[in-house]
C-alpha cells in the first residue's frame, strides 16, 4: 500500500505535493519522493524516511514548475533501498516520464523476465519499473495510447500517476481495487489516493475516478476521460474501509469513519458480551469500538493510550522487558480497567502475537475479564494486491479455529465479524474480500514464492 498525489496547474505545485503527501503519510513510511515539471524537464527528489525528513525548503525550491506529483512508499514488492523509492523517472523515445504507483502487479516477475530477455535493464526490483519499460516499448502515438497498450499486459491492482512535461495522466485498474480521487484547488486539478490530501490543501472534492478510467490534465485544460481497457466487475478493497484509509477520508463514496462505526455496531449484534466497558486498540480500532459500545449499550472509554512518538529505531534495554515493543507503543489505563469486564475492539488479527500481548497488558492492569472483538472476519489468506500480509502459514486464522485463537491470545472470549456482516456494514457490492475468503479477483502470482505464501 502506498500513497500518491499529483497536481497540475498551480504555481506552488511542489509545495502542495509536499502537503498532500503529509496527509497520506499513513499509507507509507519507508520513503517519499516528488517530481515536478518545468520547461520540458522533470526535476526529482526522493529519500528514505518520512515526508518531513525527506524534504526541506531548499529541496522543494529545487522542484520548480506548475505540475508535480509525489509518492509515499509502503513496500509490498521489491527491496527497501532508495533504488525502489518512487516516483521513478526515465528518458525514453517520447521524452522524460515519471510514474508513481499504488498497488501490486501479480504478473510483474513474468513480465520482468520477458523484458530482461529482450535487453531491458532494470535499476530496481520494483514492479512499478516494469510498467515504465512496458510504456517505453509500446507503439502508441501518445502517452495515453502507450499506457493503455502497456496495461493490457498486466494483472493486479494499480492506481497510477504519470507525469510528462506537457501532461499528467491518472489511471485506476479495471476492478478499482485501490482508491484514487479527483479534486480542484482554484484553477489546478488534483489527484490523490484519499480525500484527506484534498482537505489539507483546501481543494474541492470533485469525484472518484471510476474503475478502469484514465484521466488526463494538461496545462490550462480540464480533465479528459477515457477507458482504454475492457470492463470487468468492480472489486474495491474492503480492507481500505476496515483499516487502511484514514478515518476522515471519503472512500468509495462513503465516510470511512461512518463505515467503521457500522462495522462495530454489527459486531455488537453478532458477538455481544457481558461486560462493563468497551475500549479500542488505538488508533485504527477507535471508530469500530465506538460503534460497538453504542450498539451494545455499554460505556466507551479510553483504556489504551498510544504513543505517537515511536521512532523507526529505538534502544532496547539490556535487561529484557517482556512485551517491550507493544509497551513502547501502548499503555494501559489502570483506572479504566481495574476490576472491570472489558471488551477490547481491534480491526484484525494477523499472527496473533500482538493481540496476545495486548490482552496480557489489560489483565496486568487489573481487568477482571477481557473479551476480544474483531471488526473484520478472520484473515485467512495473504493479499497480493498491495497489502503486505504474511504467508498463509503465518496467518493464525488459516490454521486455527476461533476457540483455539482465543486460548492462544488468553482472551476470555473472541468474536470476529462475519463476512456477511462486514459487507452489510460497508453497504455495497463489488468489494474484494480475498484476504478473508481466498477469492482472488485480479489474478495470482505464478512464481514459487507466491505459491509458498498460499501454502502450495
Amino acid at each position: 500500500m502506498c500513497g500518491i498525489f499529483g497536481i497540475q496547474g498551480h504555481a506552488e505545485a511542489a509545495n502542495l505535493a509536499y502537503l498532500g503527501l503529509h496527509a497520506l503519510q499513513h499509507r507509507g513510511q519507508e520513503s517519499a519522493g516528488i517530481v515536478s515539471a518545468q520547461d520540458g524537464r522533470l526535476h526529482a527528489h526522493r529519500q528514505l524516511g518520512l515526508v518531513a525528513d525527506a524534504f526541506s525548503a531548499e529541496t522543494l525550491s529545487g522542484l520548480p514548475g506548475s505540475a508535480a506529483m509525489g509518492h509515499v512508499r509502503y513496500a509490498t514488492t521489491g527491496g527497501h533501498g532508495l533504488a525502489n523509492a518512487q516516483p521513478f523517472t526515465v528518458e525514453y523515445a517520447g521524452g522524460p516520464l515519471s510514474i508513481a504507483h499504488n498497488g501490486n502487479l501479480v504478473n510483474a516477475q513474468a513480465l520482468r523476465d520477458e523484458l530482461s530477455a529482450a535487453g531491458a535493464v532494470f535499476q530496481s526490483d520494483s514492479d512499478t519499473e516494469v510498467l515504465l519499460h512496458l510504456v517505453a516499448q509500446a507503439r502508441g502515438s501518445s502517452l495515453e495510447e502507450r499506457l493503455g497498450e502497456a496495461l493490457l499486459r498486466v494483472q493486479g491492482a494499480y492506481s497510477l500517476l504519470l507525469l510528462a512535461p506537457d501532461r499528467m495522466v491518472a489511471m485506476r485498474d479495471p476492478h478499482g481495487l485501490r482508491p484514487l480521487v479527483l479534486g480542484r484547488v482554484r484553477d489546478a486539478w488534483v489527484f490523490a489516493s484519499e480525500t484527506t490530501a484534498l482537505d489539507l490543501i483546501e481543494a474541492t472534492y470533485v469525484r472518484e475516478l471510476e474503475p478502469g478510467e484514465m484521466v488526463t490534465v494538461v496545462p490550462g485544460g480540464g480533465p479528459f476521460s477515457r477507458r482504454p481497457l475492457p470492463a470487468v466487475p468492480p472489486a474495491r478493497c474492503v480492507f481500505e474501509q476496515v483499516y487502511f484509509a484514514r478515518p476522515d477520508a471519503t472512500l468509495f463514496g462513503q465516510s470511512a469513519y461512518a463505515v467503521r462505526k457500522r462495522l462495530g455496531a454489527q459486531l455488537a449484534k453478532e458477538h455481544p458480551a457481558q461486560a462493563d466497558v468497551v475500549i479500542a486498540v488505538p488508533d485504527s480500532g477507535v471508530p469500530a469500538a465506538m460503534g460497538y459500545a453504542q450498539g451494545a449499550g455499554l460505556p466507551y472509554e479510553v483504556g489504551l493510550i498510544r504513543s505517537h512518538y515511536v521512532g523507526r529505531t529505538f534502544i532496547e534495554p539490556q535487561q529484557a522487558i517482556r512485551h517491550f515493543g507493544v509497551k513502547l507503543k501502548l499503555a494501559a489505563v489502570r483506572e479504566v480497567l481495574a476490576g472491570r469486564r472489558v471488551v477490547v475492539v481491534d480491526d484484525s488479527i494477523v499472527r496473533g502475537t500482538t493481540s496476545r500481548k495486548i490482552v496480557k497488558m489489560l489483565k496486568d492492569a487489573g481487568a477482571a475479564e477481557v473479551h476480544l472483538r474483531i471488526s473484520s472476519p478472520p484473515t485467512r489468506w495473504p493479499c497480493f494486491y498491495g497489502i503486505d500480509t504474511p504467508s498463509r502459514q503465518e496467518l493464525i486464522a488459516a490454521t486455527h479455529g476461533v476457540n483455539e485463537i482465543a486460548r492462544y491470545v488468553t482472551a476470555d472470549s473472541l468474536g470476529y465479524l462475519s463476512v456477511e456482516g462486514m459487507l452489510e456494514a460497508v453497504r455495497g457490492e463489488g468489494y474484494c474480500t480475498a484476504c478473508f475468503t481466498g477469492k482472488y479477483v485480479a489474478g495470482l502470482p505464478g512464481e514459487p514464492a507466491a505459491l509458498r505464501a498460499l501454502g502450495g
